[in-house]
């Protein structure tokens, strides 16, 4: 790979390869959450399980990939046509609902040079294809599966590394054993998991054989070491020091309250530690999450600085170096309860890495956006009273994103760990016992400053049945904060009617209530001087 032209060519390929794959996903998918919200994640990796490409999708599901996919395929007796699948935190994953399902692809080096193919000549590992989708249902006893825990077995199926499909035949057994515990649409997500990888490995088999596997391996590297120049020229270009910055959680649902994630960036100039010393042990309650998580977060963070054009894969994340004392809220150990860390302690792990960026490099660093994914679970279990009906629903909701340098922070956005779209109010009504009441921008909740942080939303579901729900919700109590003198954006609250709610709860209601939820505004930006 000599030229610039040929690696750009390259680089765009595999990252079509991925947004295929994604596409094929969407449209094959049964539920909701993956139709409608786009909440799943593709990407390809080496044989040694490094990532050389991703789409656009959810940057908490491809940076924990992208931390932890060698420790998954190393020692696997891989075969043409198998799929294995695993959604443990502690072993690459984000938390239970998040099943991953990984494809090796193969080629036989005898076709590169003879022109001809043949089964028996398929027999070379080149890679894989990976994609990872949110199940609604993952066999908790609490609708949508993301229940006020205080261990990870409260929280659904935990599924090792098994192998799903073997040489190309779906093992039913396995299958049966995972959606069986399950409902609605679960059977279909997983077919069309499966029909996404097949995309993939065909794709990524076709590429090869265009360019020639030497070529393509060429490339691969040539991918990485272009994203490792990239991240250096941006390390260099910060000040060298150490920056300090903390925040807090406001709760775990347990009582635990105030919990603090604090991180230390040493920057030198080719590389950056980034050391979380100080944060919290892990907790009673479900906001723990595994290093895995805590490094799609540091990630993400100093990718939103990197160029545009800067590939997704493990070249540009070399130079930035993790660590964090084992058993913390950030690096949690078995059976720490994780079906929270992953959407809501993400979220702070963001605000406290760009916290202390702004430290390095002021001027360059938005305000905190809202700060929380604001998760509502919800659904039935076959109620004796009222209409026998099974189902699970859950969604995140978007709030304000913080003001920056150069303007004000949007309104209504999903902000930094996620990014999926709103559930459109036609589908949820046709497919559940709800009503939405009212969907609107929270005014007025975004933090003042030469620039306002961005508002936040308000949506109101009505229950049309006897239903269960469950809020995982942050940034109650402490609110985005603001930066060069602008102020925090609003805390979020949430109602049951008249009721306010705390932000992690669990609720049984009857048909004709309402649950309103309330998201942050961002922080604002720049001292505004009264005239």
């Amino acid at each position: 790979m000599t030229s610039g032209i040929d690696l750009a060519i390259f680089i765009s390929r595999v990252e079509s390869v991925c947004a295929e794959m994604g596409a094929i996903l969407r449209r094959a998918a049964f539920s909701p959450n993956i139709k409608d919200r786009l909440d799943f994640s593709c990407a390809l990796f080496d044989t040694k399980g490094e990532l050389f490409a991703q789409a656009a999708h959810i940057p908490v599901h491809l940076g924990s990939m992208a931390f932890a996919m060698a420790d998954i395929v190393q020692d696997v007796p891989w075969h043409k046509g198998d799929m294995l699948v695993v959604n443990d935190p502690f072993l690459g994953g984000t938390h239970l609902p998040d099943v991953t399902i990984i494809a090796p692809c193969f080629i036989s080096r005898d076709f590169l040079f003879k022109g001809e193919l043949s089964a028996s000549q398929e027999d070379e590992l080149v890679g894989f294809v990976v994609n990872r989708a949110h199940h609604a249902n993952i066999g908790s006893k609490v609708p949508g599966s993301m229940p006020l825990s205080r261990s990870i077995e409260e929280e659904g199926q935990i599924i090792a590394p098994t192998f799903i499909v073997k040489s190309g035949q779906i093992d039913k057994q396995v299958l049966e054993s995972i959606t069986g515990q399950t409902n609605t649409d679960t059977l279909g997500d997983f077919a069309a998991q499966m029909a996404a990888n097949r995309t993939g490995v065909e794709r990524l088999h076709a590429l090869i054989l265009l360019m020639g596997l030497d070529k393509f391996r060429a490339a691969i590297v040539a991918t990485n070491q272009y994203g490792e120049r990239l991240s250096i020229n941006l390390i260099s270009d910060i000040p060298s020091g150490t920056y300090v910055f903390e925040d807090y959680m406001d709760d775990d649902g347990f009582g635990h309250e105030n919990i603090r994630i604090k991180v230390s960036l040493e920057i030198s100039e080719q590389q950056v530690k980034v050391d979380f010393t100080g944060t919290n042990n892990q907790v009673e309650g479900n906001i723990n999450c595994p290093l895995s998580v805590a490094a799609a977060a540091v990630y993400y963070a100093f990718r939103c600085l990197l160029p545009k054009e800067t590939p997704n894969c493990a070249g540009s994340f070399l130079p930035i170096k993790l660590s964090a004392p084992r058993a913390c809220l950030i690096n949690a150990v078995r059976p720490a309860a994780t079906s929270a860390g992953n959407v809501e302690t993400s979220m702070r792990i963001v605000d406290v890495v760009l916290g202390a960026l702004n430290l390095a490099i002021p001027k360059k660093i938005p305000a905190a956006s809202q700060g929380t994914m604001n998760n509502v679970a919800m659904g039935a279990r076959n109620f004796t009273a009222g209409v026998p009906r099974s189902w699970d629903y859950y969604e995140t909701i978007g709030g304000g994103m913080g003001a920056g340098p150069k303007g004000a922070g949007l309104s209504a956005r999903q902000c930094h760990m996620t990014n999926t779209l709103n559930t459109p109010i036609e589908s949820i009504e046709s497919h559940f016992p709800l009503r939405i009441k009212k969907y609107a921008i929270r005014r007025g909740t975004g933090g003042e400053g030469v620039f306002s942080g961005g508002d936040g939303v308000i949506r109101e579901f009505e229950f049309l049945e006897p239903t269960e729900f469950t809020l995982l919700t942050e940034r109650r109590v402490h609110r985005p904060w603001g930066l060069a003198g602008g102020s925090k954006g609003q805390g979020g609250e949430n109602f049951l009617d008249d009721e306010i709610l705390p932000g992690k709860c669990h609720k049984t209601v009857l048909p004709g209530q309402v649950l309103r939820i309330e998201t942050p505004g961002g922080g604002g930006y720049g001292l505004k001087v009264s005239k």
